[in-house]
């Protein structure tokens, strides 16, 4: 019986192969599959419903049901059987169908008289394309040769969808994956706009063969993959005694995959029924990622990275597309990944126009470097990279944290037009270069960048900024897979100070921690790493490494002024911990005759609430005093900043948060301690405006904004905004953003 099954599934899928060779239109091929579907399972009915759009699927061929009903009727998925298929990934089998929760009928179609119903979903590694449906009058289950057979049969259907087999003649392109324009909501990890094209990090398997001829063969081919496989985990295990406790686990995680007998005996029984070696891989990859998704098992789902990087790791054995397919990088490319680390993100360097990412966080090693190429940025674009090709037109706007992909001419229109008014803009700041930031009162406000990277100081001279309020020395950290040697840092840092010339680096030590692991550190498995063991916190319990940077950066100096800040501090315990460290290491260089920073400057990044309400004597130890506002509004606010649904909730304008920013303002000038404003929001000229008229006297961003804050600040009065901001406040306003906003209207 299993044999006459498995003969009768080769035959039908051989035929299909040929009806889909045959010349003629998508629509024509269509007709014919279901026709030979429903014959070869001895149905009355057999119908292909495909995605018009994410939440619609639309009937685009049928065999027994009206076929007046063709691309007219449609459904929203999850309504229905068949949306309850394409919504869950997993096949509907009744046989009295009426009767199932959640049936639709649908009168256009002549369905009522069936009550047999089996549909199984069309999809390919997570990517739902549509659905399969079969149905007879008599009242019966299929059974599960039958289910698994219409599975397999779904499966080479999902590939010849996506090789848009069925585009044409008047099924007005349904079906044709990848051809549609696409939108993705995510959010903005790097400010900026960019036009490019696709550049997937991690180029897509293309299954071009999805039938077997010979089933032994495949098996064959199947087996030595299989064997290749084990055998490059085998090598990388071998090499990973340096590997932390987590990455050794990951290897021994595909190991055990690699080793599942279910696993292989699945792909083997697909080969059996008629599939090739790669169909087969890829319909247990469809299959198993769609019962993971539905998982309430964290760890379950957590698990389909693994899967997925397995497989295709089969895939590139079975077909020999490498990750280098041959392809040439593009003159505009913007780069697509699911995650990336910073070393292969400064690998592409400043060619690319752009990024997006399914993955990531504002506070990731992505993130930073993007900032420091002042590449536009898009994080959590979820199923982008199933949705990209290599080559597809791209929009990313880092503003909006949207991504527009095969944008149509219209929106591709409005979108040139946005970076033409954008580029126009930064010319005319070009003309302030050199002119202070002085408003119409007369006061002068100090912009500085801040830098991450040697490729960012060419930007000090041409951004017109006064000298770097924040340099991220972590990014020297987090691009190795070792740590740097003290000489290679105080060769760096010299090189720094070499390139700003007479303008003053403020060095902030190792910022690491939560989102900001290194490589060659064991990551803390903490609930809440924001919160947790990072920053001065890391560097007081390693003395070890911030006493080796802190070497690095007196030498870097050769003797020149020199700012060190220390970030995180929460306690002025711990500052002055940091601070006495510092000095040791000013006696010990002393000591030994090198040469020491004719000037040292010591001040602490004020990020945590905690520290606006320190002794005067904190104040008076600090040299200066940067308030780091990323993580202070989040701390401020209890509002994550990697969570969308409550970091936006809560406004910069807001008027406690302003009164406590201004409190922090008197005490630093009570105690003569230089203060700044480090963060995104001192880019955002509204709220750099707002922070200047407080009192804040310099302001540190990313360079490109530099322009469009001075241009305001030139504009405005400060001593005017002041007193409306003061004004609004008394009044009771819980956002000083309408009042800022009105005076900026009349300006």
């Amino acid at each position: 019986m299993v044999e006459r099954s498995e003969s009768d599934s080769r035959s039908l899928l051989r035929r299909l192969r040929d009806t889909l060779a045959t010349p003629g239109g998508g629509q024509d091929r269509l007709d014919r599959i279901t026709h030979l579907i429903a014959d070869s399972m001895r149905t009355q009915v057999c119908s292909i419903y495909l995605f018009r759009d994410p939440e619609t699927l639309e009937l685009c061929a049928t065999e027994g049901l009206n076929p007046e009903s063709v691309h007219k009727t449609r459904m929203r998925l999850g309504e229905g059987l068949v949306g309850r298929v394409a919504r869950t990934g997993q096949p509907v089998n009744t046989g009295n169908a009426p009767a199932e929760p959640g049936f639709r009928y649908m009168p256009e179609t002549g369905e009522e008289i069936y009550s047999s119903f089996l549909g199984v979903p069309i999809q390919r590694v997570g990517e739902k394309l549509g659905v399969l449906v079969v149905q007879s009058r008599e009242a019966r289950e299929f059974s599960e040769d039958e289910v698994y057979g219409l599975e397999v049969v779904a499966m080479v259907l999902a590939e010849m969808t996506e090789l848009g087999a069925f585009i044409g003649d008047n099924n007005n392109g349904i079906g044709a994956a990848h051809r549609f324009p696409v939108m993705f909501r995510g959010t903005t990890g790097q400010e900026g706009a960019a036009e490019g094209h696709v550049w997937l990090h991690e180029p897509r398997v293309v299954v071009t063969n999805p039938v077997g001829d010979d089933p032994d063969a495949e098996l064959k081919r199947l087996e030595e993959a299989i064997q290749a496989l084990q055998a490059q985990i085998e090598d990388m295990l071998e090499g990973s005694a340096a590997m932390d406790k987590e990455h050794r686990q990951v290897l021994e995680t595909y190991k055990m995959l690699a080793h599942s007998r279910g696993w292989f005996r699945r792909m083997s029984e697909d080969i059996g029924l008629g599939l090739s070696a790669e169909a087969a891989v890829e319909k247990e990859q469809s299959t198993a990622r769609a019962r993971l998704e539905q998982s309430p098992d964290l760890y379950l789902r957590e698990r389909l990275n693994d899967l997925d990087d397995l497989s295709n790791r089969l895939l590139r054995l079975l077909t020999g597309q490498g990750k280098d397919t041959g392809a040439e990088l593009p003159p505009d490319p913007v780069l697509i990944a699911r995650n990336i680390g910073p070393a292969e993100l400064l690998e592409y360097g400043r060619a690319l126009k752009g990024v997006v990412l399914e993955e990531g966080s504002v506070g990731s090693h992505a993130a930073i470097v993007a900032r420091a190429l002042s590449i536009p940025l898009v994080i959590h674009a979820e199923r982008v990279i199933a949705e990209a090709l290599n080559g597809d037109p791209i929009l990313v706007d880092g503003d909006q944290g949207v991504v527009h992909l095969r944008p149509e001419e219209t929106v591709a229109a409005a979108f040139r037009d946005k970076i033409a008014m954008q580029a126009e803009a930064q010319k005319r700041y070009a003309d302030l270069r050199e002119q202070p930031a002085t408003d119409q009162s007369g006061q002068t406000i100090s912009l500085m960048m801040n830098a991450g990277l040697m490729a960012d100081l060419p930007s000090l001279k041409g951004s017109g900024a006064d000298g770097v309020g924040l340099f991220r020395t972590e990014l020297q950290f987090l691009t190795r897979t070792r740590v740097p040697r003290r000489s290679e840092l105080a060769a760096l840092y010299k090189r720094v100070m070499d390139a700003a010339g007479d303008k003053r680096v403020h060095f902030r030590t190792l910022d690491i921690g939560s989102d900001k692991v290194l490589p060659y550190m064991k990551p803390q498995d903490e609930p809440n790493p924001a919160m947790g063991w990072r920053a001065i916190r890391v560097g007081l319990d390693k003395p070890g490494v911030l006493r080796m940077q802190l070497q690095a950066l007196i030498r870097g100096a050769e003797g020149r002024p020199l700012s060190v800040m220390f970030p995180f501090i929460a306690t002025p315990s711990e500052f002055h911990a940091a601070r006495a460290s510092l000095l040791r290491e000013m006696e010990r260089e002393a000591a030994l005759g090198r040469t020491v920073p004719c000037d040292l400057k010591i001040g602490a990044m004020l990020e945590t609430p905690s520290l606006g309400f320190a002794p005067e004597s904190f104040f008076k130890a600090c040299d200066f005093i940067s308030i780091g506002g990323n993580d202070l509004k989040q701390f401020f606010f209890a509002a994550d900043r990697e969570n969308e649904r409550v970091r936006r909730r809560y406004d910069t304008l807001d008027a406690a948060f302003l009164t406590f920013i201004e409190q922090i303002i008197a005490r630093c000038a009570a105690n003569n301690t230089a203060l700044s404003f480090c963060g995104e929001d001192a880019g955002r000229p509204v709220e750099a405006l707002a922070l200047a008229a407080l009192g804040l006297p310099t302001l540190s961003m990313r360079p490109a904004s530099i322009g469009p804050v001075k241009h305001l600040i030139r504009r405005a009065n400060l001593r005017e905004l002041r007193e409306i901001i003061v004004n609004a406040r008394d009044a009771g306003a819980q956002s000083l953003r309408p009042a800022v906003t009105a005076y900026l209207a009349n300006l």
